[in-house]
């Protein structure tokens, strides 16, 4: 079906019929990437023998490397591959890190973990740019339709949140499993997901005409060049190389900060030159996706305790009163649940509000998207006042915080994914992408150094006393997050003339 452009933009309704394909293939990645997520700190503590300290360190250099290599994955996507070699190249890599750590989770834990960093970071930025290209320049559905896809997103995070960690905990099919197969099954899970990923993007690729091929070339007497095949084997064969790299900087907490000190400032050195080379009005729209981007690292920072303190949390300190479900899965998966069902209606709320000119700017979205998250924390701290003299307090209440500081996620996230998209120039929308996960790498790297401080505060503690280090440490970051909230929604008209006719 070789569709144009045109014919896939010209869509009637809210949404183009493309991005169904790719909700799926998202959504499957997503539950490879989540489950893979969920265990990393559970494992590391029970299997591993990590310290809390050790782990949240750990945990934090890992998720930073998956979400910094985002920005070269993106680069390699607008200069040689295209978006949609890159995500297959991305999907298989992710495939072998799954089978590796199958095989052998304990003796290949890292070598496992690096393919999956930088498959993820191949498939990851691109399939959010493909979404981006559905939409013509200013369509007032676009943020209705990356709301849909980030429910896409979570139902993948909901199932494999929850479904890996309970695996291989034994929380599920404990009878059917046997207790030295339950990691290995966990992960090997993850295997197959993304398996039903790339196979659903091969039917995909049918029905979106132009958009992720590769790159061409235009020589001077106007003729078309494509791709030589030696920048696209090479790029495979460097990415290879990246593996051993990779794995080398996640095993040890130490050089992940040498590299988050240098790739931060080069790859704002890189962006000011591009900057150079386009006119004043695109450079005013650059400067502000950088106002976005530098406050996403804040959110980041805060809302990623999921994966790191959130875990040690739920482990030791919540109880099961939420119809007797794991306290981790439900950490795990909570907020995808809530995203589920809140997504397409606030998605459509925006459309509603947008059709009677009362609809808030991009800015104002951001802004409470961190107040949510900041009364999303509170909530957190007032599980304290439903503890036991064991420290153990209440998984509802713990749930009842998960579902506040998703709508301060969904007011962000989604929203940030689509700003990209607009803001972003013809020939820098991989990098733009790319840059957004940059930021929430740092916000990952920042997130393990803040659970890593609790962990800290609790050694040799009873576990009341590390109930109430992580509550008091959860109402400092809420604090933190609704000052950010308020400063963006003040500086807002200065940000809305940089972004000049985007909105």
């Amino acid at each position: 079906m070789n569709l144009t452009l045109e014919q896939i933009q010209d869509f009637k309704g809210r949404y183009p019929k493309q991005i169904w394909s790719l909700f799926f293939s998202e959504m499957w990645e997503r539950f490879c990437f989540y489950g893979m997520r969920g265990m990393l700190v559970f494992f590391m503590i029970s299997q591993l023998k990590f310290g809390d300290e050790q782990a949240n360190l750990q945990y934090g250099a890992t998720q930073a490397f998956v979400y910094a290599f985002t920005f070269v994955g993106g680069l390699f996507a607008d200069k040689i591959l295209g978006f949609r070699k890159s995500l297959f190249w991305g999907g298989l890599l992710m495939i072998t890190g799954s089978l590796i750590l199958a095989a052998n989770p304990h003796d290949f834990f890292f070598l496992g973990i690096s393919f999956t960093v930088v498959g993820t970071g191949f498939f990851k930025p691109n399939i959010s740019t493909m979404v981006g290209k559905l939409y013509r320049a200013g369509d007032s559905r676009t943020d209705a339709g990356f709301s849909l896809f980030y429910a896409g997103i979570n139902l993948g995070a909901l199932l494999g949140g929850y479904i890996c960690i309970a695996i291989g905990k034994g929380e599920m099919f404990s009878k059917l499993i046997p207790e030295t197969l339950r990691w290995n099954i966990a992960f090997g899970l993850a295997a197959v997901v993304m398996v039903i990923s790339l196979v659903n993007f091969i039917f995909t690729q049918r029905r979106l005409g132009p958009i992720g091929l590769m790159p061409q070339q235009v020589s001077a007497d106007g003729s078309v060049q494509v791709q030589p095949k030696w920048k696209v084997y090479g790029t495979y064969l460097l990415t290879l190389l990246f593996v051993p790299l990779i794995m080398v900087m996640v095993s040890v907490p130490q050089y992940t900060d040498y590299f988050m000190y240098t790739v931060g400032p080069l790859t704002l050195i890189y962006l000011f030159y591009e900057m150079s080379k386009v006119n004043a009005s695109e450079r005013k729209k650059l400067w502000a996706a950088l106002v976005f981007i530098m406050f996403s690292i804040i959110f980041w920072g805060i809302y990623e305790q999921s994966g790191g303190s959130l875990s040690i949390f739920a482990a030791k300190n919540l109880n099961k009163d939420l119809l007797g479900l794991d306290p981790n899965g439900v950490n795990n998966s909570g907020g995808a649940f809530f995203i589920i069902f809140l997504a397409p209606i606030i998605g459509l709320l925006w459309i509603w509000l947008s059709k009677r000119r009362l609809e808030p700017n991009t800015l104002i979205k951001f802004g409470l998207g961190f107040i949510f998250l900041g009364a999303g924390y509170y909530v957190l701290f007032a599980t304290r006042f439903f503890a036991d003299l064991q420290g153990i307090t209440s998984l509802n209440i713990f749930t009842i915080a998960l579902l506040v500081i998703t709508f301060g996620e969904l007011c962000l996230s989604p929203i940030g994914l689509s700003i990209m998209t607009k803001l972003s120039t013809e020939k820098l929308q991989g990098m733009m992408m790319g840059l957004w996960f940059l930021a929430s790498a740092y916000g990952q790297y920042v997130a393990g150094i803040i659970g890593a401080g609790m962990a800290t505060a609790q050694e040799g503690s009873t576990n009341m006393d590390a109930m109430l280090t992580y509550t008091e440490g959860y109402r400092q970051l809420g604090i933190y997050a609704v000052i950010a909230g308020l400063v963006l929604i003040a500086i807002s008209p200065l940000v809305k003339k940089l972004m000049q006719d985007v909105r």
